[in-house]
């Protein structure tokens, strides 16, 4: 870390836990299909890599689940399911990251819609009180409005661009290894987390 002086960090499994077998579960419940079929027709396909890089509206998306699951319910309801997933965003992550903000320039990168990010916000604003996650990191990029998702190597070269950072001295943090990947091809330095817990382990 000594030659660091730039952090990027994922969001989901180093930030906030996450469990993606809570939203099949939820899905599951919805709609009365088997889990293995759930598992097979959410998080799969081109459908939710589009709206993932904020080609389909929140809508469209909604409308996908309704005709893909064969179920008709509100909207509260679809995304109650879709942010199970997102558990909870430990206090001492939120005050590391503070610390780390005075001492690293600190980025946020981060594949994800916009129904996620009205609910991690939420849970910021109740943790907090602060606005939202932003407030953490000198900037935070998020794949459906950046128009672009990890593993690409364009969006590490984009916010390495974006702030002039050397690659060389800038560190990704994240917890699925093709993102790790394909941080490692645009040049920067990386950890690969396998568990949440191990970035008080890497920063002190």
């Amino acid at each position: 870390m000594s030659t660091i002086k730039n952090i990027i960090f994922d969001l989901g499994g180093v930030i906030i836990n996450l469990s993606v077998p809570k939203t099949h579960a939820a899905f599951a419940q919805l709609s009365g299909l088997p889990l293995e079929e759930i598992q097979s027709r959410v998080h799969h396909g081109a459908f939710f890599h589009q709206f993932e890089k904020g080609l389909i509206s929140d809508a469209e998306f909604r409308d996908h689940l309704r005709e893909s699951l064969s179920i008709q319910v509100a909207d509260a309801e679809l995304d109650r399911a879709w942010n199970a997933m997102l558990l909870d965003i430990p206090l001492p992550r939120i005050q590391l990251l503070e610390r780390l903000k005075g001492r690293y320039n600190t980025f946020l990168l981060s594949n994800t819609n916009n129904i996620h990010m009205t609910c991690f916000n939420g849970m910021v604003r109740q943790l907090t009180g602060l606005h939202g996650i932003d407030h953490y990191f000198h900037h935070a990029y998020y794949s459906h409005l950046v128009k672009m998702s990890k593993p690409d190597t364009e969006i590490y070269e984009y916010v390495l661009q974006q702030n002039n950072l050397r690659a060389t001295e800038t560190i990704f943090l994240d917890d699925n290894y093709d993102n790790v990947i394909g941080a490692n091809q645009a040049g920067l330095q990386t950890f690969h987390v396998t568990n949440p817990d191990q970035i008080f382990s890497l920063f002190p």
